[in-house]
Order: C-alpha cells, then structure tokens, then sequence
C-alpha cells in the first residue's frame, strides 16, 4: 500500500469513528420523536416561536454533539428575509454557554454554517461581531483568518 493510501485509509476509518461517536452522543440527549417533528417543520412557520433555536439545533449533523457536549447551543442574533426575494432566511447567529471563546470555536462555527446552509430555507448563515470580544488577541485573529466564517 503506499504512503498516501495508508493516510487515506486511517483518515477514512478516524472520520467513520468520530461520525458514530457523534451520532451515539447526540441520540443520548434529544427526544427522536421531537426531533423528527422539528427538522420536518418548515423553518419559515416557526419564526418568532420558542421551537426555532430548537428547530435549528435539529438540523445540525455531527457539529451538534460539541455543541451539546460541551454545554454550549446557539441564539440567534438576527433573522431577515434573502434579499434575492426567495422565501428564504438570512440568519446572524451567536454561540452560547461554554462554547464562548472555546478553542474550537472556529470549526465549531464553520460545522453550524455548513449545516444549516445545507438547508433549503436557509441562505447563508453569518455570526454576531460580539461574538469576537470573547475571544483573546490570538483566538480573535485567528478565527478571523482561518475560520470560514462571515462577522457582521
């Protein structure tokens, strides 16, 4: 086998572990039930209601088990229209609990992002500047960098 095959083949295997260790952490802590009515709900149906950060938190893949592992979640900080005119929505996102200024804030985010923009009620999904004030010189920079993500 050569060198870069073998890389493959341990990458592969780690990420087919990490993906059954998220799924077995998530399914120890949400209702299946619950969840399945929300992710089927339309987003656009449950603006303004206390089932939307839920709604959302149900549409995240493996993200979700640091997120909920680690005693964090997400608020949301502002949800409008797209501007293209699709029934759409743009959301501004913040991160809660201990998620805050964690030093894996930045996949932590880039996971959420790709997640729910996967969505086809979601256009793009972009998180709040104060969320950057949790964050030290070097965390702050280097999410700004190398995070993947959108400030506003």
């Amino acid at each position: 086998m050569v060198e870069d095959e073998l890389v493959a083949a341990y990458a592969a295997e780690a990420k087919a572990a990490m993906s059954a260790e998220a799924a077995k952490r998530i399914a120890e802590t949400v209702d299946p039930k619950e969840e399945k009515r929300l992710r089927s709900t339309s987003l656009l149906t449950l603006i303004n209601t206390s089932d939307m950060v839920p709604a959302l938190l149900s549409r995240l893949g493996e993200v979700r088990a640091a997120l909920d592992g680690h005693g964090g979640g997400i608020a949301i900080s502002a949800l409008n229209w797209a501007e293209d005119g699709s029934e759409a929505l743009d959301l501004v996102l913040d991160l809660t609990g201990a998620c805050l200024s964690c030093g894996a804030a930045p996949g932590t985010l880039e996971g959420v992002k790709n997640d729910l923009e996967g969505d086809s009620e979601i256009i793009r999904v972009q998180f709040d500047k104060a969320l950057l004030d949790t964050f030290d010189e070097l965390g702050r920079e280097f999410i700004l960098v190398h995070g993947k993500v959108q400030f506003v």
